[in-house]
């Protein structure tokens, strides 16, 4: 029954730290990246569907992200999506491609960018413990109701902070290697 407590906290905690590096991924740098538009979503004949699934997006250099739809048709949806979207990206059509320029970011927006990146971290390890909340509450009804010792109860609670660590020390690697890439110039 630990056992089985532990390992739903551990994939628990990998999905929250895999959600916290996408959101990551998604925070623009100065450098032009694919993970910049995966959240856009376009209406695809009635669908909402993300920008990868009808065309190609590409970084042919470092300042620079191509969106090239396989239905011409869409260059009209997916240029007014990029205009919708957060990112503040202006997108040139020449009728073939969509090109995203990415502009370098200003001191000022680093840091904003740097103290969201540090809150979206925060948040994460908030969740993560939440998760040990939740678990350890499970291991003390399992104590309470004679399922497990005292001593397998304080066995579980060690090893699921040991875990709890890894995973918040993870997170924490995350945000600080965004950061130093936010602040990179």
């Amino acid at each position: 029954m630990v056992n089985e407590v532990l390992a739903e906290a551990e994939t628990k905690m990998r999905k929250a730290v895999d959600a916290l590096k996408r959101e990551l991924a998604a925070v623009r740098t100065g450098r032009a990246s694919p993970a910049l538009v995966e959240h856009i979503r376009i209406d695809y004949y009635g669908v909402p569907t993300p920008v990868q699934q009808v065309a190609n997006v590409s970084v042919p250099d470092p300042r620079m992200i191509m969106i090239q739809p396989w239905d011409r048709n869409m260059l009209g949806v997916i240029e007014k999506a990029v205009l919708k979207s957060d990112l503040g990206l202006t997108p040139t059509n020449d009728g073939n491609v969509i090109r995203l320029p990415v502009p370098p970011l200003t001191e000022e927006r680093r840091k904003d960018l740097v103290r969201m990146v540090r809150r979206r971290v925060e948040e994460g390890r908030v969740v993560l413990r939440n998760i040990r909340r939740d678990a350890l509450e499970e291991f003390r009804k399992m104590e309470k109701e004679k399922e497990i010792s005292a001593d397998e109860d304080k066995r579980a609670q060690d090893q699921l902070q040991k875990l709890t660590n890894a995973f918040i020390a993870e997170a924490d690697k995350l945000g600080q290697s965004k950061e130093a890439e936010l602040l990179e110039i």
